[in-house]
């Protein structure tokens, strides 16, 4: 079902009707020509072009952010931060894809040698309802300044989102065909990964998801970067300033009610000093306002939909079966909407359920070490690497620590987040390939060598 389901009511608010093959087929071959118009312009107008995104974001932050509250329950604060952020990003790269992607001279055997960065044409992107206007602008930005098209199969809970979107770029002046949305079903993701006018696929969503993508494009021979699930270890070690650092753990589990790859979800804890940080930890979740996504005080809504919340819930089951002891939440909420509470469990181990599998919502889970050496190989024995935590006063040993985590991403004594500025991405179960920075500009462009002889007289 493609439809806008408001997760605060449970409410069905539009639902739409996917578009029909022809409609798809005409609109996949308006989107295969307009890259190849696109690549040939300048620069300077593919920066026009995100700057002018920017400013559409900005002049139309309020109704932007309230069609993603409206679809999948995120505050409108945040809701409104998200936008921000899209804008920012486009600025970011209006303002640097010309150096990221500028010729790179190579001394060689040559009279004159250099690797050059081509775009390969049009991007398949398949994108998650969690952030859904981030998600899918951190694939664009780069992508369309790079000089490739872009085609978004979003969500289905997502679709007005996903049409905004669109609306976005056409109205900030891209050509025809640019950026396209598609209101597909999920079913036809591989006849769009198989089209032979998609030239590579990115994909935002869960593992299993990630590893059926990635062998549908690699039958055939397609680029893919995916970004995976995650089960962020958040390591504290003794000599951490616990109030921080629990204030902290807080805002890096519960955000967007935690649904988020890089949230926090086990918080690895040096045994003498875990009775404080886990009584900080209990006692500023508890103070947490939960309710109407659309009350700029509430600080965390509803989960995007019941089958997710259902699916946490069953988790946190399974870890108290298996011995975790629950200090806040985990009780289903009476009334309607895909409300969870703010979650914390502590005594919680990687043979648990909440210690190994990756926990998509509200729930905080405390793993208790002995010592800094045992934090890390516990953070590293997880399947998944996409970011980590590390909160110490040593700065020292923070240094040496941080390249021994098996992460995409290692942030000291601050929220694992991504930034335009860098690159973002994991390895293991949590995918491959990165976006943002110059890194990620780069993954769809065609990294050219070009040798050029010497000249011969005539």
């Amino acid at each position: 079902m493609i439809a806008t389901l408001n997760p605060a009511t449970g409410e069905v608010v539009a639902r739409f009707a996917p578009c029909p093959p022809a409609q798809v087929e005409s609109a996949l071959e308006g989107a295969f020509r307009a890259p190849r118009l696109w690549r040939q312009t300048a620069m300077d107008e593919r920066s026009r072009l995100l700057t002018a995104v920017a400013s559409v974001l900005r002049e139309r932050k309020n109704r932007y952010a309230a069609l993603i509250t409206l679809e999948m329950g995120k505050p409108i604060v945040e809701a409104e931060a998200e936008i921000e952020k899209c804008a920012v990003t486009c600025d970011f790269y209006a303002t640097h894809a010309a150096g990221f992607l500028a010729d790179e001279p190579v001394t060689s055997n040559a009279s004159m040698s250099r690797v050059s960065f081509d775009p390969l044409g049009l991007v398949l992107a398949v994108m998650p309802w969690n952030y859904p206007f981030w998600q899918v602008v951190r694939f664009a930005a780069p992508a369309l300044a790079a000089g490739n098209g872009a085609v978004l199969k979003h969500a289905n809970n997502v679709p007005q989102c996903a049409l905004a979107l669109q609306e976005v770029f056409r109205d900030a002046g891209a050509p025809k065909g640019l950026f396209l949305t598609l209101l597909v079903e999920a079913s036809e993701v591989k006849a769009l990964i198989e089209d032979r006018r998609i030239a590579a696929v990115t994909l935002t969503g869960s593992t299993p998801v990630g590893k059926m993508v990635a062998s549908q494009a690699g039958a055939v021979l397609k680029k893919q970067v995916l970004e995976l699930g995650g089960s962020d270890p958040f390591i504290v070690l003794a000599d951490a300033d616990l109030e921080t650092a629990a204030k902290a753990a807080v805002k890096a589990r519960f955000q967007n009610a935690g649904q988020s790859c890089i949230c926090a979800k086990r918080f690895i804890v040096e045994e003498r000093i875990a009775d404080s940080f886990v009584d900080a930890l209990r006692d500023f979740a508890q103070e947490l306002k939960v309710g109407d996504p659309m009350d700029r005080s509430t600080a965390m809504g509803p989960m995007a939909r019941h089958n997710l919340r259902a699916a946490l819930h069953e988790q946190l089951q399974r870890t108290v079966q298996q011995g975790g002891t629950l200090l806040l939440g985990g009780r289903l909420p009476e009334g309607p909407g895909a409300y969870y509470p703010p979650t914390v469990i502590d005594r919680v181990t990687d043979r648990m359920a909440a210690g190994c599998e990756e926990t998509f919502g509200p729930v905080a889970s405390v793993l208790r070490v002995r010592s800094a050496e045992e934090a890390i190989e516990l953070a590293n024995g997880s399947e998944f690497g996409l970011g980590a935590g590390l909160w110490t006063r040593d700065m020292e040993r923070a240094e040496r620590l941080t390249r021994q985590i098996d992460a995409g991403a290692v942030f000291v004594n601050g929220l694992v987040a991504s930034d335009p500025r860098l690159p973002f991405g994991g390895l293991k179960q949590s995918g491959y390939g990165r976006e943002l920075g110059s890194y990620g500009i780069r993954e769809f462009t065609n990294i050219k060598t070009v040798w050029i002889g010497p000249a011969r007289a005539a």
